[in-house]
Order: structure tokens, then C-alpha cells, then sequence
């Protein structure tokens, strides 16, 4: 195992705030194995780039010689973590949630080594907690000291409902921390009142208190909001190579450093020198890098020069799509939509009014655009936005 001081500065890289450097430096110097915990509710299917920034830090600690105990909160999940909320969630069922817990463990093994990480529900010490357990909890936060917390205390002065279930989450999460007796906790930056809790009830019960970090919440490709499903700027891991390479190169420039220190290995300094020269090679690159994790080199590599080809140099796409139609006339916003070429109607439309659109090289000017199939020997190319392209093949 390397040195402490080593380990520090692996695992400082991208952290946004530590409670404490020098408890971790102490817990690292008994030369032990430590148990490094991150809870997640499976409230969606999907995981996405964003969520890997604390994964990649989890891993980081396994290849240092930790281990992981990866919980998922099937129990906590009926109650919906009120971090960074302004409303309450909605209760989800047990099917929903067993459902996306087996989504959950298969994706992050594309990260994690699975060798090294212990998976866990929390329903196994949470129930067993019964109400009598569930009220000495209870008794250990007041009202006023949850209402400390930012989210809580917006909600409560601005008049938007609190439950009471919401006031339990943050002392069930930090329940979880005693009953694994974690060593060190990682979350988001939402997600610190949460693990303050779980420190202080590891106190209360007479252990030794966890190390918090939290990291960064990661921008969606528009480079404004947080990466989310429900905002639609996400990049999901299991997205195609092309759509994920594709996806990584619309992000704003503005973004890119971000997305290079928290999503990938690269020496920063080097990186931003790269950024500096050549922004476009810079971006391409971290596509690149970001491909490569989860399809491989070669891949990667394949996608790079396929952009480039397409992207740069105005060329058609090799692999393009072949679309099955029957002959007659279509007007351009049904035909988009039936497909699956774009997600809406209204997508159809904005991308229309932004030329987005091409039939065989030519812009669409007017959503009222009518497309004659009538001859069956026509070839149409469909252009969809920058990237995509689709051949409709008349039957």
C-alpha cells in the first residue's frame, strides 16, 4: 500500500469539502483497510456520467487498497432524500425500487472492481429497527436543528410542505453509517447535512466518527443545470459509444476542465495548457477518454474518427440507419416523430426553425414541409441536427 501522503493527494483530487484531512491522515496511518461507504435510493433505472464522479473517487480508494460498501437504500428509497428538493417525492413501490436496484448494480461494476465492493440493502437493519429503535432515532435531532438545513429551512419560510418522513431520511441515511460502522463517507454537495448526521449518530453510539467528502455535482451538456434525467442533459453510461461521444462534444467549453478533473485521470496542468492551444482537439479528446472507459480503445478510437470524418470534414456517416417507408406523401413533423428521429413533435419543430433539419443536403425551412415518396426508386437522406443521419428506404 503507498504512503499516506499519496493517498491524500489521490483522493483530494475534485473534492469539494473534507470533514477532516486530519482525521482521514489518521485513519490512513493505522495502516488498516478501510471501509469507504456510499449510500444510493434506486429512484430511476439510469445511471449517468454525473453520479460516476463519486464512483470514479470510490475506485479510486479501491485501487489504494479500501473497500467498499456500496448500499442501496431500498428502504430509504420509499421515503425519497429531500436533498436539493423544493417539494416532497413521491412514495415509490417496492417493485420500482427493486427494479432499479438491479439496474444500479449492474452498471456501477462498470466502474467499481467488484471484487472489492460489498453490496448492501438497508431494509436488513432498518427494518429490524422497529418503532422502538425508529423513536430513540427520532429523539436524537430536534425540529429547529433540521431546520438548519438550507433546503428544509428555504421550504419552511417560503410556505412549500415538509413531511415529517422527510425529517426521518436524514437520520435513517446517517443510521446506516453506525450499523456498517463506515470509516469514511462519500456524496454529492447536497448531500452534507446527510452525512454530518451520520457522523454524529456514530459518535452517539460510541464509534469512531466517519471521514465526510463531498464532490462536486457535475453540469448536464447545456452547462448550466446539475446533470439530470428530468432536465435532459444527461449522459447516461450505457448510452451508444456515438451518442455518448456525440453528447460529450456538445458540452460548452466553459465546462470542459470541470469534466476533465472529475471524470477522468489526466494531469490537469497538461490539460489546461491542451484546452488553452485547441479547444476543439481538447473536447474531442476528452470524448475520447470518456468513450474508452466504458467501450474500450478501440472503440473510442473509432468514434473519434468517425466525428472527425463527419463533424469536420462534412462527410456521411458509414453506418447510417435504414428506414423502412411506404410510398406516399408524409408531412416532415409526423414522419420525424413516428421514426423516433427526434423525441417530439415540438423537437421536430424547433430544430425545423433552426435549420436543423436536411432532406438530401437541402435545409427544411417550414414545420408545414410535405415529403413526396411517391417514386420508389427515391433516395431520401434524412440530416438531423449535426450528427444524425437516417436513409428511408421506400417499400
Amino acid at each position: 500500500m503507498i504512503d499516506t501522503e499519496e493517498q491524500i493527494n489521490i483522493i483530494l483530487r475534485g473534492v469539494s469539502e473534507i470533514i477532516s484531512v486530519d482525521e482521514l491522515k489518521q485513519k490512513l496511518q493505522k495502516k488498516k483497510q478501510l471501509r469507504i461507504k456510499l449510500g444510493v435510493d434506486p429512484t430511476a433505472p439510469d445511471i449517468h456520467i454525473g453520479h460516476t464522479v463519486i464512483l470514479r473517487k470510490l475506485r479510486q480508494f479501491q485501487d489504494l487498497g479500501h473497500k467498499v460498501i456500496f448500499i442501496i437504500g431500498d428502504f430509504t428509497a420509499k421515503i425519497g432524500d429531500p436533498s436539493g428538493r423544493d417539494y416532497t417525492r413521491p412514495i415509490l413501490s417496492e417493485e420500482e425500487i427493486l427494479s432499479n436496484a438491479k439496474t444500479y448494480t449492474q452498471q456501477v461494476f462498470k466502474i467499481l472492481d467488484k471484487e472489492k465492493t460489498e453490496v448492501l440493502y438497508n431494509s436488513q437493519w432498518l427494518y429490524p429497527l422497529g418503532i422502538t429503535g425508529l423513536l430513540q432515532l427520532c429523539s436524537k435531532y430536534t425540529v429547529a436543528r433540521m431546520l438548519e438545513r438550507d433546503d428544509f429551512n428555504y421550504r419552511y419560510k417560503n410556505n412549500f410542505p415538509i413531511t415529517i418522513l422527510e425529517f426521518i431520511y436524514p437520520l435513517l441515511q446517517g443510521y446506516d453509517s453506525v450499523a456498517i460502522k463506515a470509516d469514511v463517507e462519500l456524496g454529492g454537495n447536497d448531500q452534507k447535512f446527510n452525512l454530518v448526521v451520520g457522523r454524529e449518530l456514530q459518535k452517539d453510539a460510541g464509534l469512531e466518527p466517519q471521514v465526510i467528502i463531498t464532490m462536486p455535482l457535475l453540469e448536464g451538456t447545456d452547462g448550466v443545470k446539475k446533470m439530470s434525467k428530468s432536465y435532459k442533459n444527461y449522459i447516461a453510461i450505457n448510452d451508444n459509444p456515438k451518442d455518448m461521444f456525440g453528447k460529450i462534444m456538445s458540452i460548452p467549453d466553459s465546462i470542459m476542465l470541470k469534466y476533465f478533473e472529475l471524470l477522468t485521470d489526466e494531469n490537469m496542468n497538461e490539460v489546461k495548457k491542451m484546452v488553452q492551444e485547441n479547444p476543439r482537439d481538447a473536447k474531442s479528446y476528452l470524448a475520447y477518454l470518456i468513450v474508452k472507459q466504458y467501450y474500450g480503445e478501440e472503440i473510442a478510437k473509432n468514434q473519434q474518427e468517425e466525428f472527425e470524418r463527419v463533424f469536420s470534414k462534412k462527410e456521411i456517416p458509414s453506418d447510417i440507419p435504414v428506414i423502412n417507408v411506404k410510398k406516399g406523401k408524409y408531412e416532415i413533423i409526423d414522419l420525424l416523430a413516428e421514426f423516433n428521429l427526434v423525441s417530439s413533435k415540438s423537437e421536430a419543430k424547433r430544430l425545423i426553425n433552426q435549420g436543423g433539419i436536411k432532406i438530401n443536403s437541402q435545409k427544411i425551412n417550414t414545420p408545414n414541409y410535405v415529403l413526396d415518396l411517391s417514386n420508389k426508386n427515391a433516395e431520401v437522406l434524412i440530416q438531423i441536427g449535426k450528427l444524425k443521419f437516417a436513409k428511408l428506404q421506400i417499400v
